[in-house]
């Protein structure tokens, strides 16, 4: 998806990960994708540069679908539509 295209995604879930370092923000991703139906948009918000390398190859590894990552200012908004 395009920068644009997540900007305006509707989220059915966010997490707000971003006083928590590795691996807390994965933890909250997989707590709130139990939460969630499948194909329903989990948001991950992470301060933590390794989030937005774990949080895509988890995705993967449990056939979710990575989305993408917008960057803001000090953080990171990560995409993930649940498999």
């Amino acid at each position: 998806m395009t920068q644009e295209e997540l900007t305006t995604l509707e989220v059915t879930k966010s997490v707000d990960a971003r006083g928590t370092s590795c691996p807390g923000p994965l933890l909250a991703a997989k707590k709130a994708m139990g939460e969630i139906n499948s194909g329903d948009v989990l948001e991950v918000l992470s301060a933590d540069e390794g989030t937005k390398k774990d949080i895509p190859k988890w995705a993967t590894k449990k056939k979710h679908e990575y989305l993408g990552t917008v960057e803001e200012s000090g953080f990171f908004k990560i995409f993930v539509k649940k498999g």
